[in-house]
């Protein structure tokens, strides 16, 4: 009851959101994306990792039947969750998170549009470029995002391969990374 009033209820299990949550970050920390194709090892070259797997997995979500789209939605507020949480273990206090978080969504859903298209029409040429201006963007030449760009795009299509029920109970799982993207 009070639900209703303090707060909207979850339609899709806890243990579903954060099991595919868990999927999706698990997906974006494995070392070789970091050791072999440089993303680099910071707060902002993680929350860029995790960006692109979750639109990998938004992608996969936004056109299925319910309760993906359900899913898909809870799993992008844990997301703000977590990043709302690592702002303030950086040290950002109450007043400077706010702004911070507006600025991070709008990075977020602003790669959310430039790799779903550069997916959605298997350009991974365009995708590389997307991923190198968005996480090595001082870098004039970024060798590893070709490699990085294979893999997202790997990621895509595995995702597609999974049946909906199984992406609905939270056994979301990614390829590995290998040495060559």
């Amino acid at each position: 009851m009070f639900q209703q009033f303090f707060g909207r209820k979850r339609r899709i299990s806890e243990e579903v959101v954060l099991d595919s949550y868990a999927a999706i970050v698990a997906a974006a920390r494995q070392t070789r994306l970091y050791s072999h194709l440089m993303i680099p090892d910071t707060p902002l070259g993680r929350f860029e990792a995790i960006s692109a797997h979750l639109v990998v997995f938004l992608r996969r979500t936004k056109d299925a039947a319910e309760p993906l789209p359900a899913l898909a939605q809870e799993v992008v507020e844990e997301f703000f969750k977590d990043v709302d949480h690592s702002l303030r273990e950086l040290g950002i206090g109450d007043p400077g998170v706010p702004k911070r978080m507006k600025k991070l969504a709008r990075m977020f859903y602003g790669r959310a549009e430039s790799y779903g298209k550069a997916l959605e029409t298997s350009n991974l040429g365009e995708l590389a470029e997307a991923l190198q201006r968005n996480i090595r963007p001082d870098d004039a030449v970024w060798p590893q995002a070709p490699g990085l760009a294979a893999h997202i795009a790997l990621a895509d299509a595995s995702l597609r391969t999974l049946p909906d029920s199984q992406i609905a109970s939270g056994k979301v799982s990614f390829p590995a990374s290998n040495d060559d993207g």
